[in-house]
C-alpha cells in the first residue's frame, strides 16, 4: 500500500510545500488538507507544518488551535493515528493539549536559525522508529518562540515515561527547560518538535555533514517511520 499522508495548510503556514515534499521523498502520497475544512480525506497520517500562522501575535498556535478542522484532527489522534507537529505545529499540539506543556518566546528573546544537533531519546513512536535512542541526527532549526516549559512535576513526568522524544545538543537555542527539543504523547503516535525535519530529506539541501555540504538527511527518517506506522496499522 501507499501510505497517504495529509499536511494541513493553515493561513500563514510557510512549509506546507516543504513538508509535503519530504512525503513524497520519503515514498508517501502527500495529501494537501485546508485548516477551515472537516474532512481529512481519508489520510493514514497528518503533518501540522511550520510557519508562523494566523493569531501567532496573540500567543503562538492559541488560534490555529481552533480550527474547524482541528476537531478532527483530535478524533484522529484518539483514534491512533500518526500525527507530527513541527514548529508552528508542534505549538498548535500543545495548545490544543494533545501534548502538555507550552512554547514560549525564546530566551534572548531573538528569532534564531541554525543546523541543530538532537539526542534522539525515545525511538519507540509513530515517527521515531527508523531511528535510533541515543543517535544523534542535525536538522534545521528556525524559531522565536520555542522555549519549551512545563511544570516541574509535568517535567519530571514526560522524563519518567519516557515521553522526551527529542533533546537539544551542545547548544539549547531558546531556554528550553531540561532542553527539551520534542515530545511524544504516551501512545506515541503523536509527536511534536521545533526543529525542522522536512528540511533534510534530499540530499544538496539539507545540513553539512562530513561528507559534503548540504548532504545532511537525517530528517528522512521521522516520514519513513510514519510509512512504516501506517503499514504496521493496515496489516
Amino acid at each position: 500500500m501507499t501510505a497517504r499522508i495529509g499536511v494541513i495548510t493553515f493561513p500563514g503556514s510557510l512549509d506546507d510545500r516543504d513538508a509535503q515534499r519530504a512525503i513524497r521523498i520519503a515514498g508517501a502520497e502527500p495529501v494537501a488538507l485546508w485548516h477551515g475544512s472537516h474532512d481529512l480525506d481519508g489520510v493514514d497520517a497528518l503533518v501540522l507544518p511550520g510557519g508562523f500562522s494566523y493569531g501567532d501575535y496573540l500567543r503562538a498556535g492559541a488560534i490555529a488551535a481552533l480550527a474547524p478542522i482541528m476537531a478532527e484532527v483530535k478524533d484522529a489522534a484518539a483514534k491512533g493515528m500518526p500525527i507530527l507537529g513541527i514548529c508552528n505545529g508542534f505549538q498548535m499540539l500543545v495548545e490544543a493539549h494533545l501534548l502538555p506543556g507550552g512554547l514560549i518566546r525564546n530566551a534572548h528573546q531573538q528569532f534564531i536559525r541554525r543546523d541543530q544537533r538532537l539526542r534522539v531519546e525515545n525511538a519507540d513512536t509513530a515517527w521515531t522508529s527508523d531511528l535510533s535512542a541515543g543517535q544523534e541526527i542535525v536538522i534545521p532549526l528556525k524559531n522565536a518562540d520555542g522555549g519549551y516549559i512545563a511544570s516541574e512535576s509535568e517535567l519530571d513526568r514526560l522524563e519518567g515515561e519516557g515521553l522526551v522524544a527529542f533533546r537539544y545538543v551542545g547548544v539549547n537555542p531558546n531556554g528550553s527547560l531540561r532542553d527539551i527539543a520534542g515530545i511524544a504523547n504516551e501512545r506515541g503516535n503523536v509527536v511534536g518538535l521545533m526543529p525542522h525535519p522536512e528540511h533534510a530529506v534530499e540530499p544538496g539541501f539539507g545540513p553539512n555533514t562530513s561528507a559534503a555540504m548540504r548532504s545532511g538527511v537525517d530528517g528522512l527518517g521521522f516520514f519513513t517511520s510514519a510509512i512504516a506506522a501506517v503499514v504496521a496499522q493496515a496489516a
